[in-house]
């Protein structure tokens, strides 16, 4: 009987272990997954679809499970949702321990645009989609092709991220030519060379929900197991 007893608290602690990873994995390294980064403007600053006053601001991905990546950006209090931004992985040869984020030049009396947001240690960052009408405007004064979508597809700041995210990963995206003309948008985004390794935009979640969900139902297995043990004793 005592033997029956050990046997049956070995289990009910694997048990107990294995919904313990299942709970507590999706939320291990979650600040890396989402990227959330403060960021303060000493100007002001385009972005798609709008312009930000000079001030201080938070950037996150909302879903960074698809190579279109979906960048909301926040109050510095968070508060405050400005804007729903479509932006698509681009690479850089070599990642650096701080943020990094880029601009294009605007014709005289014009903010600088935001162009791509580079997490600290990424390879890959966010390149960020244009309304074709203000695509054009960037790519005639950049003199380079610019990402850009139909401006209809811009995402509704109102909107649940869910939503937004759904609608604008839909969205076709293109390069906009300095001449108007519309090309694909791997003019325009940086491929990884072959040996490189893709990005990590989740880190390590979706190895650790599968660990825990594994642990789960070798629990489950385990816990039905010693039940029909105690019935055959």
């Amino acid at each position: 009987m005592s033997v029956h007893n050990s046997v049956r608290k070995l289990l009910a602690a694997t048990f107990c272990l294995a919904v313990l990873g299942a709970i507590c994995s999706p939320t291990v390294r979650a600040d890396e997954w989402n990227k959330k980064t403060t960021v303060t403007f000493s100007q002001p600053v385009e972005i798609p679809g709008m312009v930000l006053p000079a001030g201080t601001y938070v950037f996150a991905l909302v879903d960074s499970q698809s190579d279109r990546n979906i960048v909301r950006i926040f109050s510095a209090d968070q508060t405050r949702v400005f804007a729903t931004i479509l932006a698509i992985n681009n690479y850089r040869l070599t990642p650096t321990d701080t943020t990094v984020i880029t601009f294009e030049e605007r014709p005289v009396n014009r903010p600088v645009a935001l162009h791509a947001w580079f997490y600290p240690g990424d390879q890959y960052g966010q390149e960020f989609v244009y309304p074709k009408s203000e695509a054009l405007a960037l790519a005639k004064a950049n003199q380079t092709p610019v990402l850009a979508m139909p401006a209809e597809e811009v995402a509704d700041i109102t909107a649940p991220p869910e939503k937004a995210a759904a609608g604008l990963k839909q969205a076709p995206v293109v390069a906009i030519e300095p001449s108007g003309e519309e090309v694909p948008a791997t003019t325009v985004v940086a491929a990884a060379p072959a040996a490189a390794a893709m990005p990590k935009t989740a880190g390590d979640l979706p190895l650790l929900l599968a660990l825990g969900l594994l642990l789960l139902g070798l629990g489950l297995s385990l816990l039905a197991y010693v039940k029909w043990f105690a019935q055959l004793a």
